[in-house]
């Protein structure tokens, strides 16, 4: 009994200094931003002024407001592309090329951030005069954060594809349905929490990145990520936290709502298919 309830204790332990270890950091972080003293890790009482320092900083909320269009549209266009990416590598069983295919597809997730960013940087000074697009800048940005973000969507709703009960399509086929509509009736609604994952992922990975933005960034599409690490190289400003506090309540909102619509969603799917067993018993 003893030897027991001591695991017990065992593991308690162990599992609140996992969670101190991940989460006391972020808490000290949010505690000290609404700190009244300009050094950051010295508390001389509360005050929300940094918050509003932070407001009239207009480098930082512009760089904010650029790492935000580019995380948005490389999450929308990962999406896209990794959807796709997923049907081929989970519809057609064979054809050729397809190893080579699903390699290229899936190398950003074990390749460095540094040879991602040159690599792009090296393609973009090629041949990106003669296509038209800028070597540096935010449209350079967006092709990196692709490159790398869409594998993550790709093993995301691959993932959820596998699962997927052929038989809801082959069904909707044989009621005379082509493929695709039966795409965007029924794969569509029935993976639409993966691709809402996919898309999250993609949003944060461009938006927490650093190494790769270094590269092709020019000096009007400065991301939040450089702006920060070149600011922090100087000193800890209170600032900072107050924006690392403003980030962490942003994603904590988006997680939430994420969970939310995909419980929804799931919620509903269980009730039509009880309906439908109800219907057909």
């Amino acid at each position: 009994m003893n030897q027991t309830l001591g695991l017990k204790l065992l593991r308690w332990a162990v599992l609140v200094l996992g969670f101190a270890f991940l989460y006391l950091p972020i808490v000290l972080l949010v505690v000290y931003s609404f700190n009244s003293s300009r050094l950051a890790t010295v508390w001389a009482g509360f005050s929300t002024k940094w918050y509003g320092e932070l407001l009239r900083d207009r480098q930082i909320l512009d760089a904010a407001w650029v790492s935000l269009r580019i995380a948005f549209w490389t999450a929308t266009a990962s999406t896209v592309i990794g959807t796709l990416g997923a049907m081929v590598m989970t519809r057609f069983r064979r054809f050729p090329g397809k190893t080579v295919f699903g390699a290229l597809i899936t190398a950003p997730l074990v390749m460095p951030e540094v040879i991602i960013g040159l690599s792009i940087l090296l393609m973009l000074v090629s041949v990106g005069a003669a296509l038209g697009i800028p070597s540096k800048g935010m449209v350079a940005i967006w092709i990196a954060h692709v490159t790398l973000t869409v594998s993550f969507v790709t093993v995301v709703v691959s993932s959820r594809l596998q699962d997927l009960d052929k038989s809801l399509e082959e069904a909707a086929m044989d009621l005379g349905a082509n493929r695709l509509k039966v795409f965007f009736l029924i794969t569509l609604p029935i993976i639409a929490p993966a691709l809402l994952s996919g898309w999250l992922l993609a949003f944060t990975l461009s938006l927490d990145d650093v190494v790769i933005a270094s590269f092709v960034a020019g000096p009007d599409s400065t991301t939040l990520p450089i702006k920060v690490f070149s600011s922090v190289r100087l000193g800890v400003s209170p600032k900072i936290n107050a924006l690392a506090t403003l980030m962490i309540m942003a994603v904590s909102l988006a997680a939430v709502v994420g969970w939310w619509l995909m419980y929804r969603e799931d919620r509903r799917r269980q009730r039509d298919m009880q309906l439908a067993l109800q219907e057909n018993g």
